[in-house]
């Protein structure tokens, strides 16, 4: 009987895992949580529906309760922001000749690399904190979640997704996971690499993008981001001449 109980929880374990690996890597990313989750600010309900706004689509959204179906569209408006910013564009030149199409979703989880990084000057919690929220926020509205994020949602938790952000090593082993099951390029190293030897400037890029989407966000969508009394976060202009090191 034991070994039977074992066996089922092993067999549901495999096949969550292999729900969650085998996800099809789209062009638009659906990894960069941590900007989604934070520009959404306080409001739980639209912070769930930014969460799982890549599992949403066309106007499936409709189905939702207003405050989640309102964090769906927040998502799609942060993604569209995100993708005519002149300093995402000029970021991903550092990647096309390597990534080709794919090029976004690295720079999505640069980006959030460089938000974790700094985390201290965009919030007034520790990383730790926001995260343990966040996972609280969606175990609790678990039934409003595509089967697909409930699927993935116990590992993201498990591994500490969130915060692993906050490191190199982090973000190599979100891309390595993404190369090994998806049909992301199999380029988790070069990606690496391309960060190190340029984390100057695709910081300074970050920078100064981020503080436009935040205004962005809360300017259109009346959202909330309590934010530390004073925020260090002066513009770089390192982007207006860009050299690929690779």
């Amino acid at each position: 009987m034991l070994f039977l109980k074992t066996f089922t929880i092993h067999s549901v374990y495999l096949f969550y895992l292999k729900q969650f690996l085998h996800l099809t890597v789209q062009i638009r990313s659906n990894m960069n949580f941590l900007a989604h989750i934070y520009l959404s600010g306080e409001d739980e309900k639209l912070m769930v529906g930014n969460f799982i706004g890549d599992y949403v689509k066309g106007k499936n959204y409709e189905n939702y309760p207003s405050p989640i179906r309102e964090g769906i569209i927040l998502h799609r408006q942060v993604d569209s922001f995100t993708d005519s910013h002149p300093n995402f564009r000029n970021a991903k030149k550092l990647l096309v000749e390597e990534f080709g199409l794919y090029s976004g979703i690295v720079i999505d989880l640069f980006y959030d690399y460089f938000l974790a990084k700094n985390w201290n000057n965009y919030s007034d919690t520790t990383l730790k904190s926001f995260s343990r929220r966040t996972h609280a926020v969606l175990l609790s509205n678990f039934f409003y979640l595509p089967k697909r994020v409930q699927g993935f949602l116990p590992f993201l938790i498990k591994n500490r997704r969130l915060e692993s952000y906050a490191t190199i090593s982090g973000i190599y082993k979100s891309l390595d996971t993404m190369s090994r099951y998806t049909s992301f390029p199999d380029k988790a190293e070069i990606a690496k690499r391309i960060l190190v030897k340029n984390l100057h400037i695709l910081e300074e890029n970050f920078i100064a993008f981020f503080p436009e989407i935040i205004g962005f966000v809360e300017k259109n969508y009346n959202v909330e981001i309590k934010k530390p009394d004073s925020t260090t976060t002066e513009p770089g202009s390192g982007f207006q001449n860009i050299i690929l090191r690779q």
